[in-house]
């Protein structure tokens, strides 16, 4: 199936032709049809599936197959709800793409940086607005924004949105909305708690379901290498002399170890920086615009801070820490591998995680191909004082014939320019 075939505006496929977009992913097959007979819709489906163009396509053609009915100033008639600031902007972008030869506005807000810009943008007229929850009461509650033309609703990552407290933020919103709207609501996975909200928010839904969360996608390489804390950040420095790694996006388990990671490669002329929580809007938009740009090679990520990034045919994930929790796993490797793209996935292992890769073999039922060819192995059974001495005296001889390797590669490199 083409775009072509999904009763679209020449607008709209003018605007997916410029992104190279001639086949729909499955869920856009799937959802688009049903979202542009105003069916409320409750999707199942894994980040990197399609899900903004497969909600945000028909949003669009449905509002301007109703335009002409329509004078005046401009008034929300979407409202797309989703849990993180870099979400939401990956999504503002999309729509923006997405309606670049029409004339609706989309305008996204988010928390932690000053509302003045944000408050300007809704006061000349928004059709399509993409908030955090935060941030939205906060201006409901200030009177810059009215729910009460609301014709559209997205619910986007909705397990993410509970994980992080956002709940009661959700019900406050659902009880401001008009009663006679269409909703549309999408989560990765879909426990009983997330089925009570989808009951509180959805008219007879229709219900479809893609990819999901125990499966990693075929496009997906994966790889495995077992070594020791110790050798990790060393290790690391040998995957990236691979020089088909220029864009990078590498997973720590917290904060403080994404900034040591990043402090270990600036020192070594690897260009890369962090992005978690702890970090400032400003500095986090910075460094993802950078990362899209190539100026930093590897970008640094924790889980949270990177739920939504979108990276145009990124190819290479590395998970520097194995997350105990597998569905983490399969979230963080979906990063590459995007909308039927081919995707790397490296994961670094040391002792303590070998029960998280097999819990992660488990649930996706695959076997994780280990790397032989690897110079900073695993030893996790005990050694005596003298397989010990002799395994470190073997272990700093390949050490060093890595880091002499890799310096006269790089003046070799530097001859030839």
């Amino acid at each position: 199936m083409k775009f072509s075939n999904l009763n679209l505006g020449e607008e709209l496929l003018k605007a997916l032709r410029d992104e190279q977009y001639t086949n729909p992913t499955s869920i856009q097959e799937k959802a688009i049809p049903l979202i542009l007979e105003g069916r409320d819709v409750l999707g199942s489906a894994q980040t990197g599936t399609g899900k903004t163009g497969a909600f945000g396509i028909p949003i669009i053609q449905n509002i301007l197959n109703s335009q002409h009915n329509k004078s005046g100033r401009r008034k929300i008639s979407t409202l797309i709800v989703t849990p993180t600031r870099e979400l939401a902007i990956q999504i503002g972008e999309n729509l923006t793409s997405y309606s670049k030869y029409t004339n609706l506005k989309n305008t996204v807000i988010f928390g932690g940086v000053p509302q003045g810009s944000q408050v300007k943008a809704l006061q000349q007229g928004v059709d399509i607005l993409v908030a955090t929850p935060g941030r939205l009461l906060d201006l409901i509650n200030q009177k810059f924004i009215r729910l009460d033309n609301i014709e559209y609703f997205v619910l986007d990552e909705a397990d993410r949105m509970l994980d992080m407290g956002f709940i009661h933020d959700i019900k406050k919103l659902l009880a401001l909305l008009p009663t006679n709207r269409q909703s549309l609501f999408f989560s990765a996975t879909m426990p009983n708690n997330i089925k009570t909200l989808s009951e509180q928010i959805l008219h007879k839904p229709e219900k479809i379901a893609v990819n999901p969360v125990s499966s990693t996608a075929e496009t997906i390489q994966q790889y495995l290498y077992y070594t020791n804390r110790a050798d990790k950040n060393d290790l690391l420095l040998h995957i990236l002399e691979n020089p088909d790694m220029q864009q990078v996006l590498l997973f720590s388990k917290t904060k403080h170890g994404a900034d040591r990671i990043v402090k270990n490669l600036l020192k070594k002329d690897i260009s890369s920086a962090a992005i978690h929580g702890n970090k400032s809007q400003n500095q986090r938009q910075k460094a993802l615009k950078s990362f899209k740009t190539g100026t930093v090679r590897v970008l640094v990520a924790t889980d949270i801070a990177a739920r939504g990034i979108d990276i145009d045919k990124l190819e290479y994930v590395v998970n520097f820490d194995i997350p105990n929790e597998s569905e983490t796993y399969v979230h963080r490797i979906g990063r590459c591998g995007r909308a039927g793209e081919n995707g790397i996935a490296i994961s670094i292992c040391e002792p303590e995680e070998n029960v998280f890769v097999r819990d992660i073999e488990k649930l996706t039922k695959k076997a994780i191909p280990v790397v032989e060819n690897n110079p900073f192995p695993q030893t996790e059974k005990p050694m005596t004082a003298s397989e010990k001495k002799e395994f470190e005296k073997e272990k700093q001889k390949r050490k060093q014939e890595f880091f002499a390797n890799r310096k006269n590669s790089r003046s070799q490199s530097r001859r030839k320019k």
